[in-house]
């Protein structure tokens, strides 16, 4: 039996969305012909992974595909912006800025109040996105908590694709391109060279508003926190250190990281009522599912 998920839904949508804008904009960019290809096989993924004849194995990956995706995704707004060749809106964004700060806030912070120990702490903080985000997927897919991880997948590849229908649309640079960088002395430690070096490797131009740092760790936390207190609580320290690093660093607007917070509290409410609604679709009946599946749960050795 084969059912779509809302998460294929989603993503399949995202795919046509993205190869349409890609075809759009080829005569300007002929590279973007791959990305078209890429994004049409999207829905066909979804497709393979919506059967519900597989075996455990298969359930886990059916479960966690769309995560796979994200880097292929992000890497992609790069190519669709012709990296930095869109007209940016960081003019706009720096006005948000100043009317609500009477200041740009990510520029002037860390003037204001230098620090090398805050430098370091946010710095590392800022890369504790890569262990927040993906921390509540390995902690449920260990622990066999299915409906937990399908709820976590939703929210944050929800998030994301939100974020990323704005980036295409509405693209703004950020102060990461957009002012010179802080001085030596700020980033002369080593989380800060990480983090550089790490977006000089892969950061996406047009990727700033809203910031997708903040609106993924804040759906990954809530979704930690739904699923389990304990892990929530954990997650909820770094990620409210990281709402305040991406500005303080200077890699995001003030408005940006806001915008991150209300994604994700948008996107996770939506998310209750999405898989609320997904809960009462009648399952596929019990004698032709595994047998290692039951209450919408696969058992793991030892449990």
């Amino acid at each position: 039996m084969t059912r779509f998920r809302p998460i294929d839904w989603l993503l399949s949508g995202y795919g046509l969305v993205v190869a349409a804008t890609a075809l759009v904009r080829l005569p300007a960019n002929h590279s973007l012909g791959w990305i078209v290809a890429a994004h049409l096989l999207i829905p066909v993924l979804a497709l393979l992974c919506a059967s519900e004849r597989v075996g455990r194995t298969g359930r886990i990956l059916r479960d966690v595909y769309p995560l796979v995706l994200l880097v292929g995704l992000y890497g992609a707004l790069d190519v669709l912006a012709g990296a930095g060749a869109v007209t940016a809106h960081d003019a706009t964004v720096q006005g948000w800025e100043e009317a609500l700060f009477g200041m740009q806030v990510s520029r002037a912070w860390w003037q204001a109040m230098p620090s090398a120990f805050w430098s370091w702490l946010l710095h590392a903080s800022y890369f504790a996105y890569y262990v927040i985000v993906p921390a509540p997927a390995v902690w449920f897919a260990w622990k066999g908590r299915t409906d937990d991880l399908r709820w976590y997948v939703f929210a944050v590849m929800a998030t994301f694709v939100a974020c990323y229908l704005w980036f295409i649309f509405f693209p703004v640079a950020g102060p990461y391109y957009e002012f010179p960088r802080p001085a030596a002395w700020f980033t002369d430690n080593g989380p800060a060279r990480l983090v550089y070096a790490t977006l000089a490797r892969g950061s996406s131009y047009g990727a700033a508003f809203p910031s997708s740092h903040v609106a993924a760790t804040v759906a990954a936390a809530a979704a930690a926190w739904r699923g389990n207190r304990t892990l929530g609580v954990l997650l909820a320290i770094p990620t409210m250190m990281l709402t305040v690093a991406v500005v303080y660093c200077q890699m995001h607007y003030a408005v940006d990281a806001l915008a991150g917070v209300a994604i994700a509290g948008v996107i996770v409410a939506l998310t209750a009522r999405v898989m609320t609604r997904q809960s009462r679709v009648p399952a596929p009946a019990r004698e032709n599912r595994p047998p290692a599946e039951a209450g919408g749960r696969f058992a793991l050795p030892g449990e």
